[in-house]
């Protein structure tokens, strides 16, 4: 059997960087907010202007990513804007395995260099919890709602402790198997629109809190 030749944009650099460069840095005064993930997010970010009017929101969602490729172009998609806020929602596609197995310490430790990176260039931190999901549809089997759960008790902990906001979707959303209520998905993994405006003013909220704390030390 033939190898694979290695993917030479693996963190698919290439998706936003004319965007990039066309938004360039935030204005003086202007509360931009840039929105770091996967499909959820990518999905997402073209309801923006209705969900969030008037706001200079930003989406940098690529879908099927997993946190290290997330990692890989963090500061290119969101330290170079120079937002006020970064939201952060990623794990989902770690735990289905897309980039091949990886533990809750991998994916924790992938998601507290992102909000290290981010407070040290002076960007407020909101960790998004992760959706609820009973079985992933391409990758069944997996029992990834305990996972899910663990994690979102990891990325709640982190964020009391290290100056940042948790964002709990996961309540809300969540069906008694702890999977992604019907009403809110089709697939059981990605929001529908009613799912994407429960969490908008859940995010709305959360950012209004980050930008009432106090910038780390070290980035003022």
């Amino acid at each position: 059997m033939q190898a694979q030749a290695p993917n030479p944009d693996w963190a698919n650099l290439a998706r936003y960087r004319a965007d990039n460069a066309r938004v360039g840095v935030a204005q003086p005064g202007e509360l931009r907010v840039v929105f770091m993930g996967n499909s959820i997010t990518e999905g997402w970010a073209p309801h923006f202007a209705v969900m969030f009017p008037g706001k200079p929101y930003i989406g940098r969602g690529i879908s099927g990513q997993t946190t290290p490729q997330m990692l890989v172009r963090f500061r290119q998609d969101v330290v170079a804007l120079a937002p006020a806020v970064v939201v952060i929602l990623g794990g989902t596609n770690d735990i289905a395995g897309n980039t091949g197995p990886s533990s809750l310490e991998m994916i924790e430790d992938n998601i507290a260099s992102m909000a290290e990176i981010a407070q040290a260039n002076g960007i407020r931190v909101v960790l998004s919890s992760v959706l609820p999901v009973f079985d992933y549809p391409w990758k069944p089997g997996l029992t990834p709602a305990p996972k899910i759960v663990a994690l979102n008790a990891w990325l709640e902990q982190y964020a009391r402790t290290h100056n940042a906001v948790y964002l709990d979707y996961h309540t809300p959303m969540a069906d008694k198997r702890m999977g992604l209520k019907r009403e809110y998905g089709d697939d059981g993994v990605h929001p529908n629109l009613a799912g994407y405006r429960i969490m908008a003013p859940l995010a709305e909220l959360a950012i209004r809190e980050a930008l009432r704390k106090a910038l780390p030390r070290r980035a003022r």
